[in-house]
C-alpha cells in the first residue's frame, strides 16, 4: 500500500500543523486551576482551515474527504495537545452522512460543516468499554418515537456541543439516535479526568423522547463501524502524541550533559530512543493503513482498525515510559511539558475500548472463515 501523500493532503497536514504550533501554548494558569481547556477562538480557526467540513458531503458545505484526511489533522491534534471537539463532530457527521434521513442530514450537516454547532459520541459507560454488545441504555419505542434512558460516561466535550449521537438498545439491536444536547431531561456533568488538554463529561438521558427521524440506524454492523472509526481517530490522536513525546526527548538527550558529553551519546540511550522511534513508526504504519483501508472498504478494513488501536495503546504505553526515564528528574515535574502528552496518551489507550478489548475482537476476526 503507498502511503506516500497526495499534494492536497500535505498541504492540509501543514496548514494544520502551522496554524496549531502558532495557536496553541500550554496555559499554565488554567491547568493549575483545572479549568475548561475549551478554545473558542482554536475552534473558529479550525473551521475556518476545513476540519469541520471534511466529513461532510459537497452538497452539504464540506469538502467530502475520507478517513485519510481526518487522520492527519488528527494526528496533527494529538501533536499540539488540542482541545476541543474537532473529531467528535468528524465522526458525527460521517454517521449522519452515511446513515441518516435526507431531513436530518439538511438540518445537522451544514451547521456541522459550518461550525456554528458541534457535536459529540455518547458511546462509553460506566465500567464498559463501549462495544455495542455491552450497551445497557435503552431506547423503547412509543407512540412518539423513542423512550431514551441511561448514562454515558467520557463524552468529550460534551457541554460544548449542541449535538450527541447515542448509542442504545432498541428492542430488536443496538442503535444509533441523535440527541439535542439542550432537551429535557439531558443531564451533563463534567468528570475530572486526569487528562488536562481536554475535556470529557458524564451524561445521563433521562426519559428522553426522540423523534423516530432521529435514528441513525438500528444495524449492529454500522454501529460498529463508526466505533472503529472512532478508533482509528484516536490512536491517529496518540500518534501525533507519541511523536511530540519522542521529539521533546530527543532535544533532551541531546542538549542534557553528563560527565562532559550529551547523554544522547551514550549507547544505552540511543538504544532507548531507538526504541521510542520504532514505536512511532509502527503506530504511524498500522493508522495510516488502516485509515486507507476503510477509505477504499477493503475486505480487511475492520481488522486493521482493531491492530492499529491495539498496537496504538500499547505503544503509547512504551514511549511515554522510555520518555520520562530519559528526561530523568524533570520529568517528573509540573513545569514540564511532558506529563500534558502522558495524561492524554493513558487516555486515548483507553478511549473505545483498550488494548485488551482490540486484541480480543481482532483474534475474533482473524478465526472467523474469509
Amino acid at each position: 500500500m503507498n502511503f506516500e501523500l497526495s499534494d492536497e493532503q500535505a498541504m492540509l497536514r501543514e496548514a494544520s500543523r502551522e496554524m496549531l504550533a502558532d495557536r496553541i501554548t500550554i496555559n499554565r494558569d488554567r491547568v493549575d486551576r483545572g479549568a475548561d481547556p475549551y478554545d473558542a477562538d482554536l475552534w473558529r480557526l479550525g473551521c475556518q482551515l476545513g476540519w469541520t467540513g471534511l466529513a461532510v458531503p459537497e452538497r452539504f458545505g464540506g469538502t467530502e474527504q475520507g478517513l485519510t484526511e481526518l487522520v492527519l489533522v488528527a494526528e496533527e491534534l494529538g501533536r499540539a495537545a488540542a482541545p476541543g471537539p474537532f473529531l467528535p463532530t468528524a465522526l458525527v457527521a460521517r454517521a449522519v452522512t452515511h446513515d441518516g434521513p435526507a431531513a436530518l442530514q439538511a438540518e445537522v450537516l451544514p451547521a456541522l460543516a459550518e461550525g456554528t454547532a458541534a457535536a459529540t459520541l455518547a458511546v462509553t459507560e460506566p465500567g464498559g468499554t463501549g462495544l455495542p454488545e455491552e450497551t445497557t441504555t435503552t431506547a423503547h419505542l412509543t407512540g412518539d418515537g423513542y423512550l431514551l434512558n441511561g448514562v454515558k460516561t467520557a463524552v468529550q466535550d460534551a457541554g460544548n456541543t449542541r449535538w450527541l449521537l447515542v448509542t442504545a438498545m432498541t428492542p430488536e439491536q443496538p442503535a444509533l439516535l441523535l440527541v439535542d444536547a439542550n432537551a429535557p431531561g439531558v443531564r451533563i456533568r463534567r468528570q475530572q479526568s486526569i487528562d488536562l488538554s481536554r475535556t470529557f463529561c458524564e451524561v445521563h438521558l433521562d426519559d428522553i423522547t426522540v423523534p423516530p427521524d432521529r435514528l441513525l440506524n438500528n444495524n449492529p454492523a454500522a454501529v460498529q463501524k463508526l466505533l472503529d472509526t472512532a478508533s482509528v481517530l484516536t490512536a491517529a490522536d496518540a500518534l501525533g502524541a507519541m511523536e511530540h513525546t519522542l521529539a521533546l526527548t530527543i532535544e533532551h538527550v541531546s542538549t542534557r550533559n553528563q560527565f562532559d558529553r550529551p547523554i544522547g551519546s551514550f549507547q544505552a540511550v540511543k538504544q532507548a530512543a531507538a526504541t521510542m522511534a520504532i514505536d512511532v513508526h509502527a503506530t504511524r504504519a498500522a493508522v495510516h493503513h488502516a485509515a486507507m483501508t476503510a477509505d477504499a472498504a477493503t475486505p480487511d478494513a475492520t481488522r486493521a482498525a482493531c491492530a492499529a488501536a491495539s498496537f496504538s495503546g500499547d505503544a503509547a504505553r512504551r514511549v511515554t515510559a522510555w520518555a520520562l526515564q530519559l528526561h530523568g528528574g524533570i520529568g517528573f515535574t509540573w513545569e514540564h511539558d511532558l506529563h500534558i502528552y502522558q495524561r492524554r496518551l493513558t487516555v486515548d489507550a483507553a478511549l473505545h475500548g483498550n488494548t485488551t478489548t482490540h486484541n480480543d475482537r481482532l483474534c475474533t476476526l482473524l478465526l472467523q472463515p474469509t
